[in-house]
């Protein structure tokens, strides 16, 4: 696929900079910490509770820097749709894994696919890697990308867990040398559902097997304009949630030999979620208020909250600097005031969130349609969850 005008003007202002660094290029602006942050692959609650496991498999050739925009403008708002799911009443833990494929920057002898983060918890790393994707090349082989995620992610058993793939590109879905039919049954097999996501025309994406795809995979067909802007809407509570984000991450401490980096990485997406767009910046802070976004293995009011006993276990070494002198009397009662802080501030969210989302439904139903990345994920995502029995809650 020829290199479009726009990467190449990219490239030429020197604005698309790339390292190689431990097999995996980085964008220089991303390149921010000396070593990057662990991946955290589940919370320990994993085991005990249902799982939404959602990959997102992104072709990252050069056409696709539309699709990308659209990951990162709608990141937030399908993990918001995700917190709305309850099964028998308890919220499930949600891991998302992220992959591309098609980019001619990565190894040919891995059929150009890699594997960008696993199933993870850890929604600041999705997002940080998210916004490292850069397009380039490419040869997209879908069959090729299906068949690894399958085989390589961690895959909950339960027979309740949702184990969802969305693969979205715009070249024919069986090139490449593994079919992407026996890619489909080696999921269904493991009560994978894939759903496919073709760039361009609806009737395109039938002739080119995209729809077959998913038939194949049991999940849904979708075409989508991958270079149209996301629509975002304003509304009367954005101010306030925006101001409420600002004091909730005054709650958290960092401990532990990562807690630095990640805490700087959490205003990173912060930010990046900002330059999108105030609304993005928005659906991010409200993702915040929600049980899903947690940091125990770096946040310690987190780590608290999950295990009452943690400050016995975590050594003065491992505290911030301002902390270390802190008697265990005195760091208890700090935690403690963080944590009902932070409650209180992310119960403001919740409420300013319900009536923003109501004030969106409205405006919504006289506007037109949108076919965007994030609207094809979250139609298909309610829809599936109901059929497995999940209650949506909003």
């Amino acid at each position: 696929m020829k290199m479009t005008l726009l990467a190449t003007a990219l490239l030429a202002s020197g604005f698309l900079v790339w390292k190689y660094h431990t097999g995996q290029y980085l964008p220089e602006k991303q390149a921010v910490h000396a070593t990057p942050p662990a991946v955290i692959v589940s919370s320990p609650s994993a085991a005990d509770n249902t799982r939404i496991q959602v990959a997102l498999l992104l072709d990252t050739s050069n056409s696709m820097d539309g699709l990308i925009d659209q990951a990162k403008s709608r990141l937030w708002n399908i993990i918001n749709t995700l917190t709305t799911l309850k099964y028998k009443g308890k919220a499930p833990v949600i891991e998302i894994a992220l992959y591309e494929y098609g980019n001619d920057g990565l190894s040919r002898n891995d059929d150009y696919i890699r594997q960008v983060t696993p199933l993870t918890t850890d929604l600041d790393l999705i997002s940080e890697k998210l916004f490292s994707l850069r397009t380039n090349g490419g040869s997209e082989f879908c069959g090729a990308v299906i068949a690894t995620a399958v085989k390589k992610l961690d895959w909950g058993k339960d027979e309740a867990d949702m184990r969802l793939i969305y693969i979205a590109g715009n070249e024919p879905f069986d090139q490449g040398d593994t079919n992407y039919r026996e890619a489909a049954s080696a999921a269904t097999g493991k009560n994978i559902f894939i759903n496919t996501i073709y760039c361009g025309d609806k009737g395109e994406g039938i002739e080119t097997h995209w729809k077959d795809g998913a038939d194949k995979g049991r999940g849904q067909y979708f075409n989508i304009d991958a270079n149209r802007k996301v629509a975002f809407f304003e509304t009367p509570y954005d101010k306030k949630i925006e101001d409420c984000n600002e004091r909730i991450n005054q709650t958290y401490i960092a401990y532990g030999a990562a807690g630095y980096s990640k805490k700087q990485n959490q205003a990173m997406q912060d930010r990046n979620a900002k330059s999108i767009s105030s609304a993005n910046y928005v659906e991010r802070s409200v993702s915040k208020s929600k049980a899903v976004y947690k940091n125990d293995s770096w946040d310690l009011v987190d780590r608290v909250k999950q295990d009452k006993g943690a400050l016995k276990q975590i050594s003065k070494s491992e505290l911030p600097k301002e902390l270390k002198d802190k008697s265990p009397a005195e760091l208890e009662a700090l935690v403690a005031a963080k944590l009902k802080e932070r409650e209180t501030v992310q119960k403001e969210i919740a409420a300013l969130g319900v009536q923003r989302q109501k004030y969106i439904d409205e405006i919504s139903k006289t506007s037109a349609k949108t076919d965007d990345l994030g609207a094809a994920i979250n139609q298909s995502i309610i829809r599936m969850a109901t059929g497995k029995g999940y209650t949506v809650e909003k």
